[in-house]
């Protein structure tokens, strides 16, 4: 089959990219469907399984892709036949203990990421567990695939973990990444408040002109002085972190007294300083997200199903275009999603 493989491991991971016609197709086992894919979109992830992942030994060639959606062409045994011409998008995030029980989701919880600890969606063919699967039958293929991971992050770290109410102020570091937007997108749909940032005047126009309430060009600063000019020197309710170390102080001193700092990710670096006479002082919350589970899945594509979030989409390439859309991707200067045409 066709795929965009990852030939080895390094630093700089558009130079491994390669498209190729003839890596073998997978096979659907128990319990899954076999897709033929129509699109599948880039993360950050997609770079860290490039790069490597710290403590788990990766084999390669491999094939990345953490969004996918296409056609059910087959089906793995014991998964009844009506998947069988269904398009689907997926949850990338397959938990190994799907036994209903409350707080089944905490950290530390094995999942079989796919795209990372098995081959992911960018191919001709993938193979996706029945249980990870959701119907889309009337979403356009390209928006689906841009949209499941990360809404379904941003959906976890705000609604699920720090518990986001309607009209809350809530500071986006960031933006321009695909977490980020997909906040931006939630946070308006509760009908809050938003400032965002980005070290690009650009990003930040493009923020507004979606519907940001505020812009803060970052250019190194201790941002948080503006942040809380702009909320009557209040500060924000809830700050919706990808970023990670540059921007960390910045954004705990942005909080409001009982602000949540939620975090999903450290792009630029995983060991911040940090300030516990703040967070005790104000009683902030400090909490971590990752991925989600099916019911969050189902929750946050309901709002692309009903058409109230459309994601947004920076460029969409030809999978031969493989290493070129990688390269975009590293070097950080997309504005949304970037998505693969496999039709």
């Amino acid at each position: 089959m066709k795929a965009i493989i990852v030939t080895r491991q390094g630093h700089d991971v558009s130079n491994n990219v390669e498209f190729v016609a003839d890596f073998p197709d997978p096979r659907p086992a128990a319990g899954q469907l076999l897709v033929r894919t129509e699109a599948s979109s880039l993360n950050q992830l997609d770079l860290w399984v490039g790069r490597g992942v710290p403590g788990f030994e990766m084999d390669y060639p491999r094939i990345g892709g953490s969004d996918g959606v296409g056609t059910v062409v087959e089906v793995g045994d014991g998964v009844d036949e009506s998947w069988l011409d269904q398009r689907v998008m997926i949850n990338a995030a397959v938990f190994q203990d799907p036994t209903p029980r409350p707080g089944r989701r905490a950290a530390g919880e094995d999942i079989i990421m796919i795209g990372e600890h098995v081959n992911g969606t960018h191919a001709e063919f993938f193979v996706v567990p029945a249980t990870n699967a959701l119907v889309v039958s009337q979403v356009d293929p390209i928006n689906a695939a841009a949209y499941g991971l990360t809404h379904l992050t941003a959906w976890r770290m705000m609604v699920t973990r720090a518990r986001i109410q309607p009209g809350s102020d809530v500071l986006i570091p960031g933006i321009g990444g695909g977490v980020a937007l997909a906040a931006l997108g939630i946070a308006q749909h509760l009908a809050c408040r938003t400032i965002v940032t980005s070290r690009h005047q650009h990003k930040l126009d493009a923020a507004l002109s979606l519907g940001a309430s505020e812009g803060v060009l970052d250019e190194g600063q201790d941002f948080s002085g503006q942040v809380r000019s702009l909320t009557g020197k209040r500060g924000v309710d809830v700050c919706v972190d990808s970023v990670g170390k540059v921007v960390h102080e910045s954004c705990l001193k942005s909080l409001a007294r009982g602000g949540t700092f939620v975090t999903c990710g450290c792009t630029s670096g995983r060991d911040p300083a940090t300030d516990l006479a703040r967070i005790f002082w104000n009683q902030l919350s400090i909490l971590g997200s990752t991925m989600g589970d099916m019911d969050e899945f189902q929750a946050a594509s309901s709002l692309l199903k009903s058409g109230a979030i459309e994601p947004v989409i920076d460029s969409t390439w030809n999978p031969v275009e493989g290493r070129n859309a990688y390269e975009r991707l590293e070097s950080s200067k997309q504005f949304g999603k970037i998505v693969f045409d496999w039709r």
